[in-house]
Formats: C-alpha cells, structure tokens, sequence
C-alpha cells in the first residue's frame, strides 16, 4: 500500500465537560500522550499529526508534542472550524489517505485502525470506518478513515456551522455523494463507553490502565476486564454522548 497515510489526531483544552482532559495523568503520561502511543502501534500509518486550534491557549498542546514527541507533526487551526482544521494539516503534511482519531480515545486499538484502514484500500471507497450505521465496537475505539479528495468535497461544499465542526457529518448527510464501507467487530461491543469526557469516564479509564497498562489495552482484554467486574460498567453507564449522531 504505497499511499501517504497521515493520522490527524484533533485536540484542544476546551472542553466543557471536563476541561483540560488530555493532560489528565494515565500512568505516569498525559492522556494525548498515551493517545499518541496508541495510535504508533498502528502498522498502516506514515504520520501522525496533532491538529489543535491555533488561540494561544493551545500552545500547550504544541509545546507538549515538541517536547515528548518529536517525530509528531503539529498543525493549527480554527478552533470551531475542525473540517478546515483537518483540511489544512492534511494539504500541509500532503495526505493521500486521512485517519480521524479524536484525543479522549486513549483506548484506541491500534489493530482496529489498521482493519479500518485496510478495509477502506481494499474496498476503494471514499470513506470507512467502524461507526457508520451498525456499531459494534465500544464507545472509545472510533475510527474513521476517508481520501484526501473526500476531505477536500466536504471542506469545499460543507456550510452549516455544525458540519465545520464534526468535520464528517456532511458525509453522514449526503451518503448519496460518497462511497463508503463499515467495519463491523465480530462481537457486538457496542455497549461499552471506555471514551473520555467526564470524570466518571476518567475514572474508569484510570483503573482499565492500572490494570492492563501497558501490554493488554487490546479490546478483548479491556471487555474482559469489564465483563468480569461489572461494577466498573456502572460507573460511567449513566453518561449519555454529547453528540447522539456519533
């Protein structure tokens, strides 16, 4: 697959449920940096971008990656206009192939980005992921991968503020415009929110982390986890998504 595969990774420190969420301590790194790791372990991917507004309260974010990553692009951008914030660090970092990770996944599988990535190649579409339609994995494992041609359409058509800001809902609105595929997990885990947005969620993740960290962050062996303490799951179950189309 000789193709240019860039992982933009958005992230701010503005968040309303709970601000300042990834540089929350796991294990010892903050919750980007653990994000970032995650994200490394995925074979398909040539580079890893973080993109995050460009207002000097962010400048933490890039001082972050400067320091403990080096090899890890930063671009910035428009705080609410996240579409063209992923439109101009994938024209700079020249993208054939786009990967969405958002920076409160620190669970994210890096074996399932691959099986999101491979699956959009093979089948030739213009966007895959493993949340259109049929969820079958875990809140916390999104991924979406979609061509560079794909982003520049719906950065170049897309106008209601809310489509600037989720970057693929005009995608999601006009499905008659794309080709696209969904990868479905074998098992439906769809149940399971192991996402960050709430101190509940934070909660949760710190113990997933002290229990599995660093070698067992797998989706099977977080399930695992879960399946066999059930109260961990009562934790954060009452937390509904901020964005249901998501």
């Amino acid at each position: 697959m000789n193709m240019n595969v860039v992982c933009i990774i958005q992230a701010r420190t503005g968040s309303m449920r709970l601000p300042n969420k990834i540089f929350l301590d796991l294990q010892g790194k903050a919750v980007l940096g653990q994000v970032i790791e995650r994200v490394q372990g995925a074979k398909r991917i040539t580079k890893i971008v973080i993109a995050a507004p460009d207002k000097p309260a962010d400048d933490v974010i890039e001082n972050y990656v400067r320091e403990h990553y080096r090899d890890i692009g930063v671009s910035r951008g428009s705080e609410n206009d996240v579409l063209d914030r992923y439109y101009q660090a994938a024209k700079a970092y020249e993208a054939d192939l786009i990967v969405r990770i958002t920076s409160d996944c620190p669970l994210v599988d890096p074996v399932e980005i691959d099986t999101v990535i491979e699956a959009t190649v093979d089948q030739g579409v213009d966007y895959g992921a493993n949340i259109l339609g049929t969820r079958t994995y875990p809140r916390g494992l999104d991924t979406e991968v979609f061509r560079f041609s794909t982003l520049e359409k719906m950065w170049q058509d897309a106008t209601e503020a809310e489509d600037r800001e989720h970057v693929t809902l005009y995608l999601r609105k006009h499905p008659e415009l794309f080709s696209t595929c969904n990868v479905v997990y074998h098992t439906d885990y769809s149940g399971y929110r192991i996402t960050l947005d709430t101190p509940e969620d934070y909660e949760l993740i710190q113990i997933i982390y002290k229990e599995l960290y660093p070698s067992k962050l797998d989706i099977e062996h977080v399930v695992a986890l879960l399946d066999n303490n059930t109260a961990l799951i009562e934790i954060n179950k009452h937390i509904k998504q901020k964005y249901g189309q998501f």
